[in-house]
């Protein structure tokens, strides 16, 4: 028996790379103890059995983008500390491997409204960053509003033209009835709040607000609290 060495280590001396190249290889997953991916350069091997993919590179993981559907009043902090291997949507377990380097160095983006449950969005990739804050006014957000209340005939109307309440203007958003006590919006760059004012201006109580999408990237259908990675071919 020998004492347990660091797994980058235990790789240098199979395969003869460098040390850089070792934790390149292990946190991008390329890297199986005993048949078990590890991506932890630091974990400790001893007598088991340590493979190299024969199809591994030495590169840094791609950033990764992550959609969770989060429940309503989590806050992003809390939100992220939810994200892990484990909560990995089942029907989306497939194609990527989730690494522990998936959820390091995310950031938040395009808030939802208070009380809200949905969207969210976690990236590292700061093209997705970028767009997502310096294209945020020309985004537009999909939620669906449960309500009750009596609207007046012209409501509908009302919203799509845009509202004018104690001198306050609200903005115009797309509107139609998803059901007989679900309404659904589509507005750009919502502030806090504005969806329930604009109900409260038509007569109409919010029960709850989910939101379904962020520019061309619909959240799909995810189990609340459960999230995906963003598809290479979706575009915000």
């Amino acid at each position: 028996m020998t004492d347990p060495i660091r797994l980058s280590k235990r790789l240098i001396e199979l395969v003869g790379c460098s040390r850089r190249e070792a934790e390149l290889f292990i946190e991008g997953g390329w890297v199986t103890v005993d048949g078990e991916v590890i991506d932890e350069p630091q974990f400790k091997v001893g007598e088991q059995k340590v493979e190299l993919d024969k199809d591994a590179k030495a590169t840094a993981p791609e950033p990764v983008t992550i959609l969770l559907n989060a429940p309503a009043g989590m806050d992003v902090d809390s939100a992220m500390q939810t994200l892990s291997a484990e909560t990995l949507s089942e029907e989306h377990r497939y194609g990527k491997r989730p690494l522990r380097g998936h959820f390091l160095r995310l950031t938040a983006s395009a808030d939802l409204q208070p009380k809200a449950s949905g969207l969210l969005v976690f990236t590292q990739d700061w093209r997705i960053l970028r767009k997502l804050t310096d294209d945020a006014g020309k985004l537009e957000q999909e939620f669906v509003v449960e309500v009750t209340g009596e609207m007046p005939s012209n409501g509908l109307d009302r919203l799509k033209r845009g509202i004018t309440v104690k001198g306050v203007s609200l903005p115009a958003c797309k509107v139609s009835w998803q059901n007989e006590t679900r309404l659904r919006f589509a507005i750009k760059n919502p502030a806090p709040g504005i969806l329930q004012r604009l109900c409260d201006a038509v007569g109409l109580h919010v029960g709850s607000v989910k939101r379904l999408r962020i520019g061309g990237v619909s959240m799909g259908k995810l189990p609340l609290g459960e999230w995906r990675y963003l598809a290479a071919s979706e575009r915000f």
